[in-house]
């Protein structure tokens, strides 16, 4: 069973500046095919500072750390028996190319359903701008089967 004394665990924080091309790949991998986050200048004329991010990148970027799962084994997780459960966005504000944008983790729950056959694990990420901004709140969930 998964200690639920890491409940409240924070994560080693990390930065990642926001690059237009990779922006433009991502949108492209999606299908998404609103000029906005194609061309600048659309963006521009639409409102925004340069491209937008689109809304589930934010996760993609989160992953992009040094050691991404380094913290599976600090909580008890076994990689070959993990489950990606569920992710879920709030967003507050725009973050554009450009940004340079902070993730601040921490397990928020840990809990087990049909007598821990199933443990899941809730991580939540605060992003951050460069300017203190709270862009996106950001939380996913880990299921690890024990069979």
């Amino acid at each position: 069973m998964l200690d639920k004394a890491h409940i409240g665990l924070s994560l080693p924080a990390h930065t990642v500046e926001v690059e237009k091309g990779r922006l433009r790949f991502f949108a492209k991998a999606i299908g998404e095919t609103r000029a906005i986050y194609l061309d600048e200048s659309a963006a521009q004329a639409a409102g925004y500072r340069s491209l937008p991010v689109p809304p589930t990148f934010l996760f993609s970027l989160d992953l992009e750390q040094a050691e991404p799962f380094a913290w599976f084994g600090t909580v008890g997780l076994s990689l070959p028996r993990i489950l990606h459960g569920e992710q879920s966005f709030v967003y507050h504000a725009p973050a554009c190319a450009g940004d340079v944008l902070s993730f601040h983790s921490q397990i928020a729950d840990i809990y087990d359903k049909k007598n821990g056959l199933l443990e899941f694990v809730v991580k939540q990420t605060r992003v951050s701008d460069q300017h203190g901004r709270h862009i996106a709140d950001l939380r996913s969930v880990i299921v690890q089967r024990n069979s």
